[in-house]
This record gives C-alpha cells, structure tokens and sequence, in this order.
C-alpha cells in the first residue's frame, strides 16, 4: 500500500529503495526530504520509461503512483560524476592535463568550482571535461553535504590530491562518521593530516612516497590509487576489491593515460 515516508536525512539508498518498493504497490507513495542526486533523476527517468509514474526526483518531495506492472526497456544510465571526479583530481595531483569524456559537468559543479578555486583551468563541452593544471596549487577549504553540495564521496580523493599542495587545507565531513580512515595510509605515504573530530588539517607536503598501504573502503581505496600515481617509487595497495566494486575498468584506463599500474590476484 502506498505511503507517507519522512525520510530523517535525504540518503540516497532510502531514496531509491523507497521508489523501487513503490512501483508496484497500491496507491500513492510520498517520499519527503528524498534525496536529490542525479542518480535519483536517473532512476525515475528509467522507471518511468518501464511504465512508472513517478514525479519530484530532483527535489526534496517525491511521489509515486503504483503500477500494476513494468515492461523491458533499453536504457543509457548517466556517466559516473564520481569516476570523472576522480579523474579531474588525478590530473590535480600529478599537475597535468587531461580531457575526461562522457561527463556532465552540471553534475559536479561543486567539484569543479573547488578546482578553479585552486586555480586550475577547465574547459567545458558537451560531453566532456578538459583540465589543465598548474604546477602551483592553491589550498582550498571544504565541507561535505547533501547533493548539490560537496560531495561526501569525493572527499578523501580531493584530501588526497590536497596533501601536494603548499599551505593548509581544511575538510569537514558533514556526513559520515568514520570516513577519514584512509588518512592513516596517506600518512604513512609521507603526508601530513590531523583529524579533530569530523575535521581534517592537511599540511602540504613536497613529495609522497610508495609504500605498502591497505583500501578500508571504496573511495578511499581509490584515493590511495590516485595518491600512488604521484608518488615516488612504488606504491601496493591492498584490499582492491573495495575499489574494483566501484571503478569499471580502473586499471585499463590508468593505463590508457600512461599510468604504470598492475592488478595482481590473490
């Protein structure tokens, strides 16, 4: 049966899971306080062209008029605003360029404005993104929140990209407890963090160094990958397959951009 659902934070898993259960339930479903990602969009778009009625994604207020059944379509999901982030932040790091096709750049406005900030220089297309990077970098500062805030995901991989540059940087994690983990890997790599509470104080640093570090998560995982492409000598990261699960074909497209990278197995 359809239902009223107060959300006590705008998750994007609740938000989705909420819309899925609500398809083929009977009556109207009202989701208040949904999440407002573009994935949310994404799914409505998708459901919807199944047979759906679904209306509000993108905004904090979403309902959903239950359907007796769905029908087989095909369907082009949107590209990965975190991979492309990531990507951006890589160039970052290694004081480079780089062109990241099929990216939407109005998905990671508060990442873009964050790399201009620090001085780099993007050049915006339809489908893909061009950064050019300076050998100097500028020290930002940063707060994680909901979309169409700073992305929480982004956080450790733009920490990461942070601890070259000359100055102090600061990050607040709004959103999730426990996320900085993966700042005691980047230590042992030569950086300098200290963590007060949900506060990061990156000190910049000249060079990292390769050394034997541990993925705890998905994106940190990947922040360790982007931090070991800086790096000097030779960086392993263990525990992959927290990253794996979230970067499709990560190794072949390092490799495609000239990074030395090479998965092994257990």
């Amino acid at each position: 049966m359809g239902e009223k659902i107060d959300l006590d934070c705008p998750s994007v898993g609740a938000t989705e899971n909420a819309i899925l259960a609500s398809c083929l339930a009977e009556g109207t479903t009202i989701i208040n306080n949904a999440a407002r990602e573009p994935e949310i969009v994404d799914l409505q778009n998708f459901l919807n062209k199944m047979g759906a009625k679904i209306k509000g994604a993108g905004t904090s207020h979403i309902e959903i008029e239950g359907v007796k059944q769905l029908k087989d379509v095909s369907y082009n999901i949107i590209p990965d605003r975190i991979e492309t982030g990531t990507f951006l932040c890589l160039a970052a790091i290694n004081r480079t360029n780089l062109i990241v096709k099929n990216s939407k750049a109005e998905h990671i406005t508060p990442i873009i404005d964050k790399l201009e900030e620090m001085g780099c220089k993007l050049k915006i297309e339809k489908n893909q993104i061009e950064i050019n990077t300076p050998k100097k970098l500028k020290t930002v500062d940063i707060k994680t929140m909901p979309y169409p805030g700073f992305p929480t995901d982004m956080q450790s991989v733009f920490a990461t990209m942070l601890t070259t540059v000359k100055g102090t940087s600061v990050i607040i994690e709004n959103i999730f407890e426990n996320r900085y983990k993966y700042t005691q890997e980047l230590i042992r790599m030569g950086a300098k963090i200290t963590i007060e509470g949900k506060t990061a104080i990156i000190k910049g640093v000249k060079k990292l160094y390769g050394t034997t570090v541990k993925a705890t998560d998905l994106r940190g995982g990947a922040a360790l990958v982007v931090a070991g492409t800086s790096a000097k000598g030779i960086t392993k990261v263990e525990n992959i397959e927290y990253i794996l699960r979230g970067y499709e074909n990560f190794s072949e497209k390092l490799e495609k951009i000239g990074v030395d990278i090479e998965i092994k197995g257990d």
